[in-house]
């Protein structure tokens, strides 16, 4: 009879035991397998956004590619793999494909802007710098841009290329650069300013019997084509 009463607690304690290892390994397989999270729906969203969701939901986040898309604007999500609401084991990836903005864009407004500053704003824009004619007029500055094809507000196939006609300032006149050598440099000078020429450089150059004061070399040269806004380097005898 005791040896009966003694039994029965080593049973229970063995059958403890038992369903004590068994849980256990059940729940290993089951932390193993990782637990089940629902996929957000991400669609819409930047990716900033997208991260942040899906680090909310347990999962990950990859970009799988970049696609031109109508429907949302450049840098948000217009796809996903798993798709939204799917079961899956928590920190998988979800892919995802973001957009690269609409096929079609609308033509800025350049006119009056530099070339440089419409290059940059057509890059941006998804578009590119077509041909570029220029003419003489004093109602723009030179560099600036008159007129622009297609108009503003046009709406174009991104990658489409636009047409400017650009200021090149107010016509000046040419002169023909006269002979100064063996001139008296002051006397040249003062006429030089006179008409409003740019006087660049006076080089002081020790040269041979020459008395000083004397222009010995000239640029441009004689016969050279110039307009006031040249500059004129002399070189000048000492």
């Amino acid at each position: 009879m005791p040896h009966k009463t003694i039994a029965k607690p080593v049973f229970y304690i063995l059958l403890y035991l038992v369903l004590f290892f068994a849980s256990a390994v059940a729940a290993s397989q089951i932390l193993l397998r990782g637990e089940l999270v629902t996929v957000p729906d991400l669609v819409g969203k930047t990716l900033a956004e997208a991260k942040t969701e899906a680090a909310h939901k347990k999962t990950a986040l990859g970009v799988q590619g970049y696609q031109y898309d109508n429907r949302y604007e450049r840098g948000r999500v217009i796809a996903q793999d798993p798709p939204a609401l799917s079961r899956v084991k928590s920190h998988r990836a979800v892919k995802v494909v973001l957009s690269e903005g609409s096929e079609k864009v609308a033509m800025p407004m350049l006119e009056g802007r530099s070339l440089e500053w419409a290059s940059q704003a057509l890059k941006d824009a998804g578009l590119r710098k077509g041909r570029v004619s220029q003419i003489h007029t004093g109602q723009f500055a030179a560099g600036r841009i008159i007129a622009q094809y297609p108009p503003t507000d046009t709406t174009l196939a991104r990658g489409a290329a636009v047409n400017f006609l650009v200021s090149q300032g107010a016509w000046e006149p040419y002169f023909i650069m006269p002979d100064l050598i063996e001139k008296k440099s002051a006397a040249v000078l003062h006429r030089l300013q006179e008409l409003d020429f740019k006087i660049a450089e006076i080089h002081p150059s020790y040269y041979p019997g020459w008395e000083p004061g004397v222009i010995i070399k000239q640029f441009p040269v004689h016969g050279y084509k110039v307009q006031k806004k040249n500059q004129i380097t002399l070189e000048v005898s000492k």
